[in-house]
């Protein structure tokens, strides 16, 4: 570290569970594993996407909807006060009920004194063989931005959104120092080639994340098997170089805390200056679907 950059440290801490079918017992699994992690120091604590259920989007079946909850609601009335009692921020993924008939794969971010610091809303949904979200969910309506806590600004996106460079890219133009990705990704039945290249791919697109922005990326997964999906845990958390500085086993639910100097951000920024040398002048394509050969 460079001289005249001074160590800031945060502790992040993630929390990979398999879940159940009730969604009590998930709920108070949460509440373990934040505990947990809380009593190893953490300051920031991320869920995994939609912790409270089984992943249902294997199946479109208007019954799932039934899973969905409001805000306020159980999560909400259960881990707000939990943050405040631990003094820590929690991002809080939640399959939302926002009216009737309208639906999100959300995140609450809770500050330290348990209020809600932001709310996140999926925007980019998927929908392939046993990833059926846009039966379930609206695509968001939050935009990117960074969300202030008491330990730092950071950014929540979802899942399908740790694709796309440019969900990450604005997000780190509003201020985030982290970028946090709640996660449901595993292998369906494909052979062991090809689900190795690609949990190696899942890996490589959010390390590159935190290369791009000079930030920390923290991306936490569920396990088990679930129907057709064997989720791959693997959850990890990743400095501004890319580094994984922890990652958890892909079969075992585990609570991860990590030390994040928040100094290696000016540091890194400094020694390559990505957002600095951006031509913003020549992206106006980049709000194109795609450039046909006569926009060439």
């Amino acid at each position: 570290m460079s001289a005249n950059t001074k160590s800031e440290i945060v502790k992040v801490g993630l929390v990979q569970m398999a879940c159940e079918d009730d969604t009590e017992s998930n709920l108070q699994e949460a509440v373990r594993g934040i505990r947990n992690a809380a009593e190893q120091g953490a300051q920031i604590v991320c869920l995994q996407e939609l912790y409270r259920s089984r992943y249902f989007c294997q199946v479109e079946d208007a019954d799932r909807f039934r899973l969905a909850e409001t805000i306020p609601g159980p999560s909400t009335e259960a881990l707000g006060p939990l943050a405040k009692e631990l003094s820590v921020v929690l991002i809080v993924p939640i399959f939302e009920k926002r009216s009737a008939g309208l639906y999100h794969n959300s995140a609450v971010v809770f500050d330290a004194d348990g209020s809600t610091a932001g709310l996140y809303r999926k925007m980019h949904i998927p929908d392939d063989p046993g990833f059926y979200e846009k039966f379930y969910f609206a695509p968001g309506d939050t935009g990117f931005r960074a969300i202030d806590t008491r330990y730092g600004k950071i950014g929540v996106l979802i899942c399908w959104d740790q694709w796309f460079p440019e969900g990450a890219r604005l997000t780190a133009l509003s201020g985030a120092q982290f970028l946090f990705y709640p996660t449901a990704i595993g292998f369906q039945d494909f052979d062991a080639e090809v689900a190795s290249k690609q949990a190696h791919a899942w890996e490589t697109i959010q390390k590159s994340h935190s290369i791009a922005n000079g930030v920390f990326t923290v991306a936490a997964n569920r396990i088990g098997r679930e129907n057709n999906i064997q989720f791959w845990g693997r959850s990890f958390v990743c400095d501004p170089l890319g580094e994984i500085l922890a990652q958890a086993s892909d079969d075992c639910p585990e609570v991860l805390v990590v030390d994040c100097d928040l100094a290696r951000i000016e540091e890194t920024r400094r020694g390559w200056p990505f957002l600095r040398d951006r031509r913003v002048d020549a992206y106006q394509n980049l709000t194109r679907l795609y450039l046909d050969s006569n926009d060439r």
